[in-house]
């Protein structure tokens, strides 16, 4: 037996005794049958109890329940602690205002409270970013005591369930160029798990892959990781929640997913992309400058060889072919960037 049916009988009820006391009423200011009235009345205020009674109850409860969960933790403290200080200030004008002469001395204490109340909430959930910046950069003891701050500690870094599955995230957090809490939302980990138990072998592999990584980094103490129970109702796909819970959050998403990233970015939250941050961090080489590469395997063109550098770089030698298997030095002549990464072409360092 639900909770709403049970407040539907109470409202039945309730709803039916406050009918037969107004057809009572009824019956007595015409005169009429009082039974009669009573009775139907009655049983017209049981039926309203039994509709309306959800309406009056559980229905308002859940709709503040949603707006609720819509809200950003960070907006719903700035909204609270301005109200706090609206609060306060209507209470201190409160008695110079009832000391004028009536009417205002009775109205405009209840006017003030409604007015301050509304101003402090408005005001400080219009500057909530400003007001808790200046709070993450207010000094605490410790940070006194060591002279440093670390005002980006508090950020929160929603991650996304390809990027748990790359695996470079693990390698990414121990690095320590990530700063704040990776969040770990639950849904994304209910899809990693539906991965994990996948029919086919290559996504059950990638799944329990993730699950590996996600242990890996709750081992790390460089970055925290929580997982959050946080869900967004009335979204069914998990990049629509991701987006909708970053924008509630005002938190960045950690992906390699390109889809993903467009409509983020398109909606104005902030991503973090590894693809992104792998091709920023490779080795810049300019014509005219060598390196050391081992061909491992014949080009497409006639004499050409290929090898690779440690970030993965597509090397392509000319007159590589005859060197096949063996470390060499090369010259670059060309950097090539295509959509599927970078491209060196390079020739044999002769010495001369």
């Amino acid at each position: 037996m639900s909770f709403e049916f049970i407040l539907r009988l109470v409202g039945m009820v309730v709803f039916s005794i406050l009918g037969v006391y107004t057809g009572i009423y009824v019956a007595n200011l015409t005169n009429s049958p009082v039974e009669f009235f009573a009775v139907v009345v009655g049983l017209v205020g049981a039926l309203c109890g039994l509709v309306l009674t959800p309406f009056l109850t559980t229905r308002p409860v859940r709709g503040i329940r949603k707006i609720l969960g819509q809200i950003s933790p960070q907006t719903l403290a700035a909204g609270l602690i301005g109200l706090i200080v609206g609060l306060a200030i209507a209470a201190l004008l409160a008695f110079p205002l009832s000391l004028l002469p009536a009417p205002f001395g009775r109205l405009l204490p209840f006017v003030g409270v409604l007015l301050f109340g509304y101003f402090g909430v408005s005001v400080f959930v219009m500057r909530q970013d400003d007001i808790f910046s200046i709070a993450r950069h207010l000094p605490t003891r410790a940070s006194s005591d060591e002279g440093t701050t670390t005002p980006a500690s508090g950020r929160t870094i929603i991650l996304d369930t390809s990027v748990i599955i790359d695996g470079r995230i693990a390698d990414i957090a121990r690095t320590g160029f990530l700063v704040g809490t990776l969040l770990i939302p639950r849904f994304v980990l209910n899809e990693l798990q539906y991965i994990a138990d996948s029919s086919d072998s290559l996504r059950r592999q990638r799944g329990r892959r993730g699950m590996e990584v996600l242990s890996r980094l709750q081992k790390d103490t460089t970055v925290p990781v929580r997982i959050s129970d946080m869900d967004v109702e009335g979204v069914r796909e998990v990049d629509d929640k991701l987006v909708v819970l970053a924008r509630q959050l005002r938190a960045p998403i950690l992906t390699n997913d390109y889809n993903l990233n467009r409509i983020a970015e398109l909606q104005g939250v902030a991503v973090l992309n590894v693809n992104e941050l792998a091709n920023a961090v490779k080795l810049v080489l300019l014509p005219g400058e060598t390196l050391d590469v081992k061909i491992i395997q014949e080009g497409k063109e006639q004499g050409q060889g290929v090898g690779y550098l440690d970030d993965g770089t597509m090397v392509v030698v000319e007159d590589g072919r005859e060197l096949l298997n063996r470390g060499i030095t090369v010259l670059v002549t060309k950097v090539l960037q295509t959509a599927a990464g970078r491209m060196i072409f390079a020739r044999i360092d002769r010495g001369d």
